[in-house]
């Protein structure tokens, strides 16, 4: 099986594959938030202690790393097609 092979069927199928994604997920921050399986009694701070806090604060991070790069792209590193022109 090729590789453009493999991401048309994945192409195909990405409903199914964006469910799946979401129900891991899901099933991580329920597993975080069964006390019997995670241990939180050397949490660092109150926010440790609530469920599924270390994937929030992943998913503002990533989105923040996002927007702050088109940031700073937009306001330096991109230039004019003909800035070298000149």
């Amino acid at each position: 099986m090729t590789l453009v092979q493999i991401i048309e069927a994945l192409n195909r199928r990405w409903k199914l594959l964006v469910r799946l994604f979401l129900l891991v997920l899901a099933l991580l921050v329920v597993i975080d938030a069964i006390p019997a399986l995670v241990d939180k009694e050397k949490a660092h701070t109150a926010m440790e202690l609530l469920p599924g806090f270390w994937s929030v604060y992943g998913f503002i991070s990533c989105v923040l790393i996002v927007y702050i790069s088109k940031w700073f792209g937009d306001i330096g590193i991109m230039r004019r097609e003909d800035f070298y022109d000149d």
